[in-house]
C-alpha cells in the first residue's frame, strides 16, 4: 500500500470533492491518501518546499511549480462567473484605490495575479492575510478594500461591504476565457502510473459527489467557515462543475494563456516542462 499526502482547503468545493477519496467510497487499489486540510496559500508554500506529493493550489502558484508538479485534470475550481471580488466599505472605483491599502488572500493566489493584471501599480499596497480575515478588516477599516475569494462572493453583503470590482468578470471580457483559480497537482517523481491513477480517482471522487450531495454534507461542515446550508450550496455549485471532473481543450487553452501571460510580465518564471505529466 503506497500511501500519498494530500492537501486541499476547507472550502465547501474541496471537501465536496475529495469526500468520497478520502473516507474509503471508492476503490483506490493500492493507493491510500493522507489528507492535509490548510488554506490555499498555506498549501502553495508547502507546494513550493515540495512538502505534498498531491494537492490543490492556486494557478499563479502553479506557474512557479511546474518544474516538479504536473497539472492534474480533475479536482480544480474552474467556471465562468466565479472569480475573485474587491470589496470595500464605501462605494468607490479602482481609481481611487491607487496608494490605498489592499488586503490579498496571499502573494501566489491566483485573485493576486488578477490583480497585477488589472493595474501592476496596485503590488506596492497589498497586504497578505488569511482570506477569512479580510472582510473583517476591511469593515474594521484596518486595510482599505480588500481581494476576497472562496465564500466571500456571498458573505461580503454582510459585513456591510460594497463590490468595486469583479476581476473574473474583467479576465472574462478582456479574454473571453472561463477563470482558471485553484487545480490539482502532482509530483512529477510519483511517476506516470501513479499519477494516471491518482487524476482517474479524482475523477472518480467527484462524480460520486456529484451523484450524492447531501451525503457529504456533515463532513464539509466540520470544515467550513459557513455554516449556513444555501451558502455551502451556492459554494458548491459555483464552484464545482464539468471543468472539475475533466478541464477540457476549453480549460488548457485558458490555462496556457495565463501562464503566457504570467511568463510575459515576469510575474512566473518561464518553463519548458509540460503542464501536464504527459502531452
Amino acid at each position: 500500500m503506497k500511501t500519498l499526502s494530500l492537501g486541499y482547503s476547507p472550502c465547501p468545493n474541496d471537501t465536496f470533492i475529495f469526500y468520497a477519496l478520502v473516507h474509503g467510497k471508492i476503490d483506490t487499489g493500492d493507493l491510500s491518501f493522507k489528507e492535509i486540510l490548510l488554506d490555499v496559500e498555506t498549501l502553495n508554500q508547502k507546494a513550493l518546499k515540495g512538502e505534498l506529493d498531491i494537492t490543490k493550489v492556486s494557478y499563479n502558484a502553479f506557474g512557479n511549480l511546474r518544474e516538479g508538479y504536473c497539472l492534474l485534470r480533475s479536482g480544480g475550481a474552474f467556471g465562468r462567473g466565479c472569480g475573485p471580488l474587491v470589496v470595500a466599505s464605501k462605494e468607490c472605483k479602482m481609481k481611487d484605490l491607487k496608494g490605498k491599502t489592499i488586503a490579498i488572500p496571499g502573494e501566489l493566489t491566483t485573485a493576486y495575479l488578477f490583480l497585477q493584471f488589472y493595474d501592476p501599480d496596485f503590488k506596492s499596497n497589498v497586504k497578505a492575510m488569511p482570506f477569512h480575515e479580510i472582510m473583517g478588516a476591511v469593515k474594521e477599516g484596518k486595510v482599505d478594500a480588500g481581494l476576497i475569494i472562496h465564500e466571500g462572493r456571498f458573505t461580503y453583503p454582510s459585513y456591510g461591504l460594497k463590490k468595486i470590482i469583479d476581476l473574473g468578470e474583467w479576465w472574462e471580457k478582456e479574454t473571453g476565457l472561463s477563470i482558471p483559480l485553484g487545480c490539482i497537482i502532482a509530483k512529477r517523481s510519483l511517476g506516470i502510473n501513479v499519477i494516471s491513477k491518482v487524476e482517474r480517482l479524482i475523477m472518480e471522487s467527484v462524480l460520486y459527489a456529484m451523484s450524492r450531495r447531501d451525503e457529504s454534507v456533515k463532513y464539509i461542515k466540520e470544515h467550513s467557515q459557513e455554516f449556513d446550508d444555501s451558502i455551502i450550496a451556492e459554494h458548491i455549485d459555483l464552484y464545482v462543475n464539468d471543468y472539475s471532473i475533466d478541464i477540457g481543450d476549453e480549460g488548457i487553452m485558458t490555462v496556457r494563456k495565463l501562464l503566457s501571460m504570467a511568463e510575459g510580465r515576469g510575474i512566473i518564471k518561464k518553463s519548458t516542462k509540460p503542464i501536464f505529466i504527459k502531452e
